[in-house]
Parts: C-alpha cells; structure tokens; sequence
C-alpha cells in the first residue's frame, strides 16, 4: 500500500475510445468515479478523453505517469488490433511488455470455464485460446487488478523519475517491437515513417508543458488500466481505492454552499470571488452562470467548495461582502 499523506492524492482519469468521441457509445464512467470518490470523501481533479490513437494515447499515458496522480485508464487494454493501451502504456515507461504470470493463470481459468460451461473440451493450445493470453501482456513490472466478472485482470504501474520501472532493467531497442508489440506507439511517436520526425523525446524528459517527472512513490502515483465496459471497470476501481488508497478517504465531509443571483454579471462579482479565495486559501470558489435554467432562468449560482468547517466560514464571508451590491437572490443550495 502507498505510504500515507498529509494531502489527499490528485485523482485523475483518461478515457480511451474512438466510439466515445464519435458519439457511438455514451461515456458512462466520469459520472460513475466521481460518484465513487465522492462515497470515500475524495474528488476527481481531472479528467481526459482520447481516441484510439496511438502517439496521443502514449501522450497522454506519459502525462500521466510523470504527473504523480493517482489515475484510472480505461479501454484499449484487450487484444484486438484497434486495442493500443497495454502497448503504449510500455512505451511511455520505457520498459518492454511480458506476460503477467498471474494474468496468464486467471486467463487460463476463465477460459477452462468457458469451455466447461460450453460442455466442450479445454484445448490450451488452441490458437484461439493461445491469443486469449494477450490479454495479460503488460508492462513489465506491472501488478494485476483483479476482474469480478470474468476474471481476465486489469494492471496498475507506478511511475518513476526517469520514465522507467527500476525493476526493469535496461530500456529496449527503440527498433525493437516489445514482447506482445508496441511498434505502432513507437512509430505514432515518431510521426509514422516520416523521416523527419526526428528521434523520440527523451525517457527522462518531462511532458511538453510539464514539470519533470516525480520517483515512483514520492507522492504516490499510480495509473490503473482497465476494460472499457463499466460492469468490470467499476468494482475494479472500487477495489484498488479500497485496496491502495483507504489511508485517504477523508473523515471531514468536503461541501459546497451557494447561492443563486439574479440579474447580476460575473465580472461584477469576480472582485468579491478573489476577495474569498485569498481568505479562505483552503477552499474554491465558483461561479456557474446559465441563461436557459428551466427554473430560475437566467442567473448565476454562486459559492464555494472544500472542507466543511473552512467552506461555512467562506460562505459567511461571501454573503456579507456581496451585501454592498444591489443583487437579488435566489435559493440557497448545500450539497
């Protein structure tokens, strides 16, 4: 288990799928992990959708594990040929893909219960069955998560300083195809077969745009990589909150206070916003203007957020100062 904090960990999440971002399939996992944290106290920082493109998913996964969040990825891990994040994943760490022991006898289980249900004879080297089994190719270094439903795990990796897993070894040849393969990420990086792409960024560069990547542990990173159907991923990440990270849940509830304004404009208000925030460093304040409510019309909802006894006193702060204006208001809401 990651060693404890005195700040709650940073919670992301990355979304992987072609038929999200073409409208295919409605995304149904945001809504759900912000359900999630928020049941242990905790919320979710960020969050990021990507297609099934290799370069971005290994951008995007490079981010990530430089970042020292603690982060969910789904889709993109099975073993079919538009399924890119197992091998992405190996090349934003640098460290070569292989197949999880583990992983291999849980895919074997699954698949000798397949055929028992089936009433058909196990056949382990079937070709079928034997590609099965890529399914439980990871990142070396790579620990299971397990799957409730049909067994076939997920996998979770740290991050490190210098892009790769200590317990690794020597990064392989970039003209080399890890075990499992990963070319496609390692050419997408390189703008395909187009020479002048020039070579890879560096494994101990930081991501453009960001700071240098932490040591895996130093604020207890760790990115968990699971199927895109919710029947599976969501008690997986139930479990590797349970599992990793009940050192956080918080005991204080985190809130929000706010009030709905008529009639008044958020560059009004902004001054008396910036007073709070600089009161109140612990807390955030928000302003969510609509102009079609179905209730209250056009209006701004305006509060604060954070932990429940420093959002009560921002709150009385903000009331007060937004007395000298002219406003007319609303209801207030507690959530």
């Amino acid at each position: 288990m990651p060693a404890a904090e005195t700040a709650a960990p940073v919670f992301g999440l990355i979304i992987v799928g072609d038929e999200i971002l073409s409208g295919k399939r409605a995304d149904k996992h945001l809504p759900k992990v912000i359900e999630l944290l928020a049941a242990r106290g905790l919320r979710l920082d960020w969050a990021e959708y990507v297609g099934d493109d290799p370069a971005r998913i290994t951008a995007a996964l490079r981010r990530a594990l430089a970042s020292g969040d603690v982060v969910f990825c789904t889709g993109g891990i099975g073993a079919t040929p538009d399924d890119h994040t197992r091998q992405c994943a190996a090349v934003a760490l640098g460290v070569p893909l292989a197949l999880h022991p583990e992983a291999k006898a849980l895919i074997e289980e699954r698949m000798q219960d397949v055929a028992r249900e089936k009433g058909e004879p196990y056949e382990p080297d079937r070709a079928d069955n034997q590609h099965r089994l890529n399914m439980g190719v990871f990142p070396q270094g790579a620990r299971i998560i397990p799957n409730p439903y049909n067994k076939i795990p997920g996998f979770a990796l740290a991050g490190s300083a210098k892009g790769a897993h200590p317990a690794a070894g020597p990064l392989p040849r970039r003209d080399a195809a890890p075990s499992g393969g990963s070319a496609a990420c390692e050419a997408a990086e390189r703008g395909g077969d187009n020479p002048a792409a020039g070579p890879l960024p560096r494994r101990d560069a930081a991501p453009s745009g960001g700071s240098a990547p932490r040591a895996a542990g130093e604020r207890g990173g760790m990115i968990y990589f699971l199927p895109g159907f919710p029947v599976m991923a969501w008690p997986m990440i139930e479990w590797a909150l349970d599992t990793d990270w009940s050192h956080a849940f918080q005991r204080t509830a985190w809130v929000e206070r706010s009030v709905i304004l008529y009639g008044s404009m958020e560059a009004t208000l902004t001054p008396v916003m910036q007073r709070v925030e600089a009161a109140h460093p612990d807390i955030k304040v928000f302003s969510l203007p609509s102009v079609d409510h179905p209730q209250h019309g056009a209006h701004i909802e305006l509060g604060v957020k954070g932990p429940a006894a420093q959002a009560e006193a921002a709150y009385v702060d903000l009331r007060a100062w937004l007395q000298p204006f002219d406003l007319r208001y609303g209801p207030e809401l507690v959530r």
